[in-house]
């Protein structure tokens, strides 16, 4: 089997190619960057392979929660290659993403999520993927907590700008990667998992951008 993977939730882009159990990705610190990079990124990854679009299988996507705009922009992406082939599509949680980037078997992943809030999902390893003990939410910061057990490890940038929640260790540089989609994404893909790419939507968690003047507290 042979898929692309986006990841484009937060402010790095990164790209990645599973090749019959082989892995090979490339990542940038994007800003805003992140229509403008993912498709280049492909095509050097394709490039490098001696492979062409064509070849595709399938594609995957980190679904969210993360910046609106980011997650539209993989799930297009992703859309763009599957719909014209009828390939199917498969989203992975940004948070899940983050937490297989981790390395560890129990995260409480938090992403800033402005406006004064943060995605937030507590994650267990399990032999077929990661299950969820609290399922991703948007909430304030003081509603974060670990659930039972002292071997939980953060992750994300949430913990960067609010603090460690009183979590012993704490890895507030890890953030999703299109390698963890396509780690997440592949049996799911084998086991037949994919949709339509019709189908595909970005997971948002949240429904609102932005503050309105009055929250603000302008007149």
């Amino acid at each position: 089997m042979r898929f692309v993977a986006f990841e484009t939730s937060g402010e790095w882009c990164s790209v990645a190619l599973y090749i019959d159990g082989e892995m090979r990705a490339l990542e940038s610190r994007a800003g805003n960057r992140h229509s403008e990079l993912a498709l280049p990124m492909l095509e050097r990854l394709l490039a490098d392979a001696g492979l062409t679009p064509a070849a595709l299988d399938a594609a995957a996507y980190g679904a969210g929660p993360g910046s609106f705009t980011g997650l539209r922009i993989a799930c297009g992406l992703a859309q763009g290659l599957a719909v014209a082939r009828g390939l199917p599509v498969y989203g992975v949680s940004s948070l899940a993403a983050m937490a297989q980037e981790s390395g560890a078997q129990r995260v409480v992943a938090c992403i800033d999520a402005r406006m004064r809030e943060v995605y937030y999902a507590a994650l267990e390893r399990m032999p077929d993927g990661w299950r969820e003990v609290v399922t991703t939410r948007c909430v304030a910061p003081l509603a974060v907590a670990a659930p039972p057990g002292d071997d939980w490890i953060g992750c994300g940038n949430g913990f960067a700008v609010y603090g460690n929640f009183g979590l012993k260790i704490v890895l507030s540089m890890v953030h999703p990667t299109a390698l963890a989609v396509a780690q997440l994404a592949a049996p799911r893909l084998a086991a037949g998992e994919g949709v339509d790419a019709a189908l595909a939507a970005p997971l948002y968690v949240r429904d609102k951008v932005a503050f309105t003047r009055e929250e603000l507290g302008h007149s």
